[in-house]
């Protein structure tokens, strides 16, 4: 779990993440608090619950960016995931207790991603023996082995083909689903996994040395791993540090006049509640507490209100933030600030066709302008828009890239209006284009 402290949160946030500082400041606290709840005794750390944050604010300004930093940043288990894509208990589809076995699989990743590093050396050896076996044979003598390893270690053999025995993914088994199965509902069930692995299948591969390295490590470092103590153990830090970013949670609220079961809206808010505040949901792996894990939810809330929601669902997301819309201000500093921001991009883009841009202060201004201008008079989908201008502005220079190599191509206030001035004016026009 990262243990940086929130100051040090929200400037990381900030390389990536124009404005938004409540926002922030909120998932840095509450990041925070999972580290201190684990400093804590273990009576105390029983009872000290994550407070689940709602995060409201108009589409692209930040919202899932700041969840998908967080995740990178936390160093734990994190699963983001649309509200939307759930239905409600006894209808086919995907109930929301898949969260938490996705989570445990994301989980169970990470955790097997670290411990392969503690055995690294190890499996390095072993592969590197298999590669020396396949390259002279089982029965070579000595001193040829060694002569091959030295050059392996050189990297003289890297482009030669060799053949190795790899165990089968398990792909040749039939996958079936079993709808409203309790508890194993896993969506998807394996052959494999009902009948046992049936002897582990090899199957040969051909591939270059080079290629071969990390199969063949990754591959012996898991024969050194114990998988019941590393799920346990991803079980564990799923229950301690882990974190669900559920987006889009705006529409799954209940509609106005309207009666009767709607499968996938207030349906699966009821399913929620337990698993916000606190169930034990069963996995192929095993049960799996949620008591601990931290819940942010977030939506635009255009057609709906937060006060929309089940009030029991408000009651288990406590910190509110909202995110405010983006000014031009806001855009200029998207366009220029970020470290990978849309004018880099750009400018990397073209630098593979050997064509370099050259984008002036006044061209920025002019975008940023476009994109308020737009925002503001035909849909507001913030930060998005600018990609929207971007392509505009610079397809003709897309386009025709291929055939001016070597060329250096200036862009200023004049081309981008241009290219997309007369477009952002005419509001009919621009509704359907821009």
């Amino acid at each position: 779990m990262t243990d940086f402290s929130p100051r040090e949160i929200v400037s990381e946030l900030d390389r990536f993440i124009i404005g938004q500082h409540e926002a922030k400041r909120a998932v840095a606290i509450a990041l925070r608090n999972r580290w201190r709840r684990l400093q804590l005794d273990e009576r105390l750390r029983e009872e000290v619950l994550p407070k689940n944050i709602l995060m409201i604010g108009p589409t692209g300004v930040g919202k899932t960016e700041i969840s998908r930093r967080l995740a990178r940043l936390a160093g734990a288990p994190f699963l983001k995931i649309e509200a939307t894509k759930f239905t409600e208990v006894g209808y086919v589809g995907r109930d929301v207790e898949q969260i938490v076995r996705d989570l445990v699989e994301v989980g169970i990743a990470q955790t097997r991603e670290k411990k392969r590093k503690d055995v690294l050396a190890r499996a390095e050896a072993a592969a590197e023996e298999r590669v020396v076996t396949a390259l002279v044979g089982e029965n070579a003598s000595q001193t040829t082995k060694d002569s091959f390893r030295r050059k392996l270690r050189a990297g003289e053999l890297n482009d030669k083909e060799i053949e190795i025995e790899v165990a089968s993914g398990g792909g040749g088994m039939p996958m079936f689903d079993i709808p409203g199965m309790p508890g194993a509902q896993m969506g998807a069930i394996s052959i494999g996994d009902i009948f046992g692995k049936l002897g582990g299948k090899q199957k040969t591969r051909r591939v270059t040395v080079g290629e071969s390295h990390d199969i063949l490590v990754n591959e012996e470092a898991d024969k050194l791993l114990d998988t019941d103590t590393l799920v346990q153990e991803a079980i564990r830090m799923v229950e301690q540090n882990g974190i669900v970013f559920l987006d889009e949670i705006d529409k799954i609220t209940a509609r106005d006049g309207r009666v009767g079961g709607d499968v996938s809206r207030e349906g699966v808010q009821r399913d929620l509640l337990p698993l916000i505040e606190g169930t034990t949901v069963s996995t192929k792996h095993g049960p799996v507490k949620t008591d601990h894990i931290l819940f942010i939810a977030s939506g635009a809330f255009h057609v709906s209100k937060p006060s929309d929601l089940l009030p029991e669902l408000q009651g288990r997301l406590p910190i509110r933030v909202e995110l405010r819309p983006l000014t031009r201000e806001d855009f200029r500093r998207i366009l220029t600030d970020t470290e990978a921001s849309l004018i880099k991009q750009y400018i990397a883009l073209m630098g593979t066709e050997s064509v370099t841009l050259d984008f002036t202060d006044d061209a920025i201004d002019a975008i940023a302008d476009i994109a308020v201008l737009v925002n503001t008079s035909v849909e507001n989908i913030g930060a998005r828009r600018l990609q929207t201008v971007m392509e505009r502005v610079l397809d003709d220079i897309s386009f025709t890239a291929t055939d001016r190599g070597g060329e250096t191509l200036t862009i200023d206030g004049a081309y981008v209006e241009k290219n997309v001035g007369d477009l952002a004016k005419n509001a009919d026009l621009s509704r359907f284009i821009l």
